[in-house]
């Protein structure tokens, strides 16, 4: 895999083992192709790295407590249980559809907030985070607590920004750079005490309030694959702040040298000349295809078509191309024989082990399918091994 802090290509496994952790979704919208790209790329790499040998535990969480929930329950009038119960389950349902296998673990930010308690109070021990004043919480006396950036000497080693290039993300990507009583502009927020209206948490000595997002990821990571993990994932919107600041936090509270061996991040998918965007609304959503009658395979095969790493702009002409191949492969495959396929299956495996390559890895495909549909052949077992292989490797069900 191509590691985004050193940009070289790096191996994501060691002594045949990984551990892969992927920041999942905030459930106050469904599922729209960017999201769907994400969670395909890690698909891959999972089902790449078992088939080669490895043993991977993988988790995911889900941010099942944060600003954008609140904010779009109020909007909507509901609960903002309700709602993360109802898009929770509208995700599960996309990936299902999508062959997406699931993690190990898929863990709520809910229920995981007891174990981010004592490393926040640790933090605060240490000096590594400090107390902000809330006067506007529902409890006299009351502070948030921030994380101190100016503690980490290896601060900033993920994204490789400038403070000027963090501060123009910040706001955008969940930071609050304008809050009164920070030290630091980018100092991010571990505790926030109770306000009216908002739901709580007891937060021990911290007192009754709820998580930041960062620290979220961090213990949750920490706790259930251990430090450092080999593989941290998610779109590139989240190198930062997201995945600095997760990095930071564990490093803080851990004691250890690095969150990650590794950082792989999907590339943004856009319409409309602008990356799809909850805030834009420019969204297409895995559902809505779905419910319109396109077949999940071929929407899979749409997203498996651009590399993973690569930014591109989503078109209709994607989803026809994906279907006439898909409506090809099955074609070939339902042959009584067919070319020999075992070159193909390595080409495949070889493509996936080479940053995950999928565009290469389905023009392999195309090559065996277009020599059986116009040359045909004599192996009976060539489109058996094959369907399976697709199945198995790169999630496509024919």
């Amino acid at each position: 895999m191509r590691d985004t802090v050193s940009g070289e290509l790096v191996p994501a496994a060691v002594d045949g083992s990984a551990s892969v952790y992927v920041c999942g979704i905030t459930p106050y919208d469904a599922t729209h192709l960017g999201h769907a790209a994400t969670y395909l790329t890690f698909d891959l790499l999972v089902r790449s790295l078992r088939d080669s040998g490895v043993s991977v535990r993988y988790v995911q969480n889900i941010t099942d407590i944060d600003d954008p929930l609140l904010e779009r329950a109020e909007r909507d009038g509901v609960s903002w249980e309700d709602l993360a119960t109802r898009e929770i389950g509208l995700f599960r349902e996309d990936m299902t559809a999508l062959a997406v296998l699931p993690p190990d673990e898929y863990l709520g930010a809910v229920e995981s907030i007891p174990t981010f308690i004592a490393p926040i109070e640790q933090l605060l021990a240490t000096g590594d985070a400090y107390l902000v004043p809330a006067p506007d919480a529902s409890r006299p006396g009351a502070h948030d607590v921030y994380f101190d950036i100016s503690r980490d000497p290896k601060f900033g080693s993920v994204s490789r920004l400038d403070e000027a290039g963090m501060l123009e993300v910040f706001a955008e990507r969940g930071g609050d750079p304008d809050r009164q009583g920070k030290r630091n502009r980018l100092d991010a927020l571990l505790w926030r005490a109770h306000r009216a209206g908002e739901p709580e948490w007891d937060g021990g000595q911290l007192g009754p309030g709820r998580p930041g997002w960062h620290i979220e990821c961090a213990c949750i990571a920490c706790t259930h694959l251990g430090l450092p993990i080999d593989v941290q994932g998610g779109g590139t919107d989240l190198v930062f702040p997201h995945h600095e600041m997760s990095a930071a936090h564990a490093r803080a509270f851990s004691g250890g040298p690095a969150f990650a061996r590794t950082y792989v991040h999907q590339g943004m998918v856009g319409l409309d000349g602008e990356k799809m965007s909850k805030s834009k609304g420019n969204l297409v959503f895995v559902s809505e295809l779905r419910r319109a009658g396109v077949d999940p395979m071929a929407i899979r095969l749409a997203l498996l078509a651009r590399h993973h790493a690569a930014d591109w702009i989503w078109q209709d002409h994607d989803l026809t191309a994906a279907e006439e191949r898909l409506a090809t492969w099955r074609r070939a495959l339902s042959g009584n024989g067919g070319p020999a396929a075992d070159g193909t299956v390595e080409e495949v495996r070889a493509a996936l082990a080479d940053d995950l390559d999928s565009p290469r890895a389905l023009a392999s495909v195309d090559r065996w399918a277009a020599e059986a549909l116009t040359r045909g052949g004599d192996d009976l077992g060539a489109p058996g091994l094959l369907a399976r292989t697709l199945d198995a490797l790169l999630g496509v069900r024919l």
